[in-house]
């Protein structure tokens, strides 16, 4: 069975069609219903998660509740696995840890969980917000705190790919159009060739 491809320009660029279902998923609006509930647990999730450490003074202060967390999870135990798996992720905690950085890190990580989180409730650029939360997710998984942080970074990568649909009823439907995208500014329409004269 052929694929077919759609010549874009004269430089051989091709544009591979998207299967149907991944077509109905994130290039229509047929489901940003679904992608709604998504984002807005997923804001709540980070919302309610960085209201506890704003109001704590060793997040948002000190750093004394990341330096902490930072201190145990670099421990290598005697008898068992360590919290962080990778050398080299360990080596970038212990210099964190040794440059002091939990000082202003604890506020960068209590205040980014609430952007994160209003970004993805009023749907404002979804995709880059379920990007940082996702990133976030990442790192506390490579740190060794599994919790929900598996959950949330699937829910992120599903954000992520919808970005063009999941905050349609939100911000994004006004926000994304000033920008150039998905919808309004960036459709062209078809050029008529010119006739070719004799």
């Amino acid at each position: 069975m052929a694929l077919k491809f759609q010549k874009l320009s004269d430089h051989g660029e091709i544009t591979f069609p998207d299967p149907p279902i991944t077509h109905l998923l994130f290039s229509t609006t047929k489901f940003a219903w679904l992608f709604t509930a998504i984002r807005v647990y997923l804001g709540y999730n980070w919302v309610t998660a960085s209201l506890h450490k704003i109001n704590d003074p060793t997040w948002v202060q000190t750093g004394e509740a990341l330096k902490g967390f930072w201190v145990k999870a670099v421990a290598i135990p005697e008898k068992g696995s360590p919290a962080i798996a990778f050398d080299w992720y360990r080596g970038f905690i212990q210099y964190m840890i040794d440059t002091g950085a939990y000082a202003w890190f604890g506020k960068l990580i209590a205040y980014g969980e609430f952007l994160v989180g209003l970004g993805l409730i009023v749907g404002a650029f979804v995709g880059i917000a379920a990007f940082f939360g996702g990133l976030m997710n990442w790192n506390f998984i490579m740190a060794g705190a599994a919790s929900s942080n598996g959950l949330l970074f699937t829910l992120a990568i599903i954000l992520i790919l919808a970005w063009k649909v999941a905050g349609y009823y939100g911000l994004d439907y006004f926000l994304l159009p000033m920008v150039g995208t998905p919808w309004g500014k960036n459709h062209q329409t078809p050029q008529t060739p010119a006739p070719m004269r004799a």
